[in-house]
């Protein structure tokens, strides 16, 4: 295999051990942000409800979750208009998702660019055969054999690379697309129980 060739491949190796490690690390980022929210919400309801916002804001603390953020956001900024609460809510929300949403992107890119690498390793095989056969009169089988498996690894090896990466990032995007449903969710019925709150103290 040629230095141009031989490069392609340690290219996709490269790109399948960082996929790799970025999958195991957003996994189990990922699980443990997924709670149970609604007993969650329930037992920081019941302890507003006693009149212990500070006990409140430590199961939120002590809750390693984006939910307990949001929900912490909502208590520390109860106090403020129904618009500044939102906004805050809101905002500790976008940088929860932002946060699990991390390096995703890159899984995104090995998937749809390996592929392109392994018809890179594809061409350049071929473009071996044919200088092979181009070079002299009389052209072993070998000479040729070589430069078309060699293109033929390439393109098998992007494509080894290309699908479970994307069946990786498709299983991740799913985690977090239902985390944000139970963000939003969380979020919608914490803001609610305030405004309720506030409702009755008038």
């Amino acid at each position: 295999m040629t230095f141009a060739g031989n490069l392609v491949i340690w290219i996709l190796v490269v790109m399948a051990v960082v996929a790799v490690i970025t999958y195991i690390e957003r996994f189990f980022d990922l699980r443990r942000a997924q709670i149970d929210y609604q007993d969650f919400l329930k037992g920081v309801i019941n302890v507003l409800d006693a009149g212990n916002e500070d006990e409140a804001l430590s199961i939120c603390d002590d809750t390693p979750a984006p939910v307990a953020q949001v929900v912490a956001t909502a208590i520390r900024n109860r106090a403020g208009s129904a618009r500044v609460l939102r906004e805050a809510v809101d905002s500790q929300g976008r940088a929860e998702v932002g946060r699990l949403d991390r390096r995703l992107a890159a899984l995104a890119i090995i998937a749809q660019v390996s592929p392109a690498f392994g018809l890179l390793g594809t061409v350049i095989g071929f473009i071996k055969t044919v200088m092979a056969a181009n070079s002299s009169e009389i052209v072993s089988r070998a000479d040729l054999l070589n430069g078309c498996m060699d293109a033929l690894v390439a393109a098998a090896m992007g494509l080894a690379v290309a699908i479970p990466v994307t069946v990786m990032y498709g299983s991740l995007r799913v985690r977090l697309d239902r985390t944000i449903v139970e963000l939003e969710a969380a979020a919608s019925q914490i803001l609610g129980y305030i405004s309720t709150q506030k409702e009755r103290a008038k």
